[in-house]
């Protein structure tokens, strides 16, 4: 079942319009940072936000009328919430917590938007060869990045946390929508490609109310819809993971997804050697190789799939797996030690992307 098909299933149980409104006050307006102009005759660019999935969720429309859409604005943002009751790993009342009770001991049966989740998840699992998994949470918390605090593992720790992870220990039946775990240590966490889902699904429902133009961004997952007035597309900056300006780059996009997955404030250091939050399931230990990789395609949920294994698999295989995936096009970025960084940006993106003159000194770009 595809997940538009479900999302319709659940748009007719949605919350009350005045639970809508309350939800969907406008928060201010984004010129700046879509790259319309201001014309107070025309269109301006309106935002909603909501706090959501751990993080925030941001709504902005191009429009004249910004009470007028405040109740599609609802309803977008009501999917976020779905969404979290459904795949969140931080409450014991979720679909995802219960699974992770119950699938260890006997098959269970999911919730179709899970169930949509959870084969994109496997999927993604066997053609990254292992890089995306969504039994890694294991080593997370060996390394303290859940659960804390942050710390180097020995590696007889690594080894115990590596033998409950591997998505070869699921066992999932689309046609029934059943679960089972190889046993009780295995759990799940769609975290890594949950939030993509519910941007495509909020984006959907968008434009099935008739919204043209608009951009849905829950923290760095994006979905954008046609243009922002005064623009032929909405540009997207892409952030610097080492912070010494705030974006190294804008991307146009209209019709498509983004995505990135970074190097930012969660590491542990240690003996002078830092290492970085994105674990590398198949060896237990932190990924090495790129600080970013940035990912655009049709699905938020593919791109939120694979900005974490392409970062996962290091420069050479990301650029080859990245050309390999006719559907998604990559940005990554390679660092150098106390020298210029190398950005390789794909083919298909070179009329796209301009570099902020501010990052020209640090940054080289390079093109696949």
């Amino acid at each position: 079942m595809q997940h538009h098909e479900v999302h319709r299933r659940w748009e007719r149980r949605i919350v009350s319009p005045a639970m809508i409104l309350l939800l969907a006050l406008p928060v201010g307006h984004a010129l700046a940072r879509c790259g319309g102009s201001p014309d107070s005759t025309a269109r301006r660019s309106v935002s909603w936000a909501a706090r959501t999935m751990g993080t925030y969720v941001r709504i902005t429309m191009a429009t004249d009328d910004s009470i007028a859409m405040s109740p599609e604005a609802g309803r977008a943002l009501a999917v976020f919430h779905r969404v979290d009751s459904l795949m969140s790993n931080w409450t014991a009342t979720s679909e995802v917590a219960r699974i992770n009770r119950e699938a260890g001991g006997a098959p269970t049966r999911v919730q179709p938007e899970v169930g949509v989740v959870l084969e994109a998840s496997l999927r993604l699992w066997r053609q990254s060869g292992g890089a995306f998994d969504i039994t890694v949470e294991p080593l997370v918390r060996a390394w303290g990045f859940i659960g804390g605090p942050r710390r180097v593992p020995s590696d007889d720790e690594i080894r115990a946390a590596l033998a409950r992870v591997g998505a070869q220990r699921i066992h999932y039946d689309p046609p029934t929508r059943s679960l089972r775990f190889d046993d009780r240590g295995v759990s799940i966490d769609l975290g890594g490609i949950a939030k993509g889902y519910a941007v495509d699904v909020a984006a959907e429902s968008l434009k099935a109310h008739g919204v043209k133009d608009a951009l849905v961004d829950l923290s760095g997952n994006m979905v954008a819809i046609g243009s922002p007035s005064g623009a032929t597309g909405w540009r997207i900056g892409i952030r610097d993971p080492r912070d010494r300006i705030p974006y190294l780059a804008r991307l146009a996009i209209t019709g498509e997804a983004i995505s990135t997955s970074g190097q930012y404030e969660q590491f542990v250091a240690r003996d002078g050697r830092t290492y970085g939050h994105i674990i590398d399931p198949r060896t237990g230990r932190p990924s090495e190789g790129l600080i970013s990789v940035t990912v655009v395609s049709p699905s938020a949920m593919e791109c939120d799939g694979w900005d974490t294994p392409l970062f996962v698999m290091g420069p050479l295989e990301a650029k080859r797996k990245a050309h390999e995936l006719d559907h998604v096009a990559a940005v990554l970025i390679q660092p150098a030690a106390g020298g210029v960084d190398t950005m390789w940006v794909e083919e298909t993106l070179r009329d796209r992307l301009i570099l902020e003159p501010a990052a020209r000194s640090f940054i080289q770009v390079r093109y696949f």
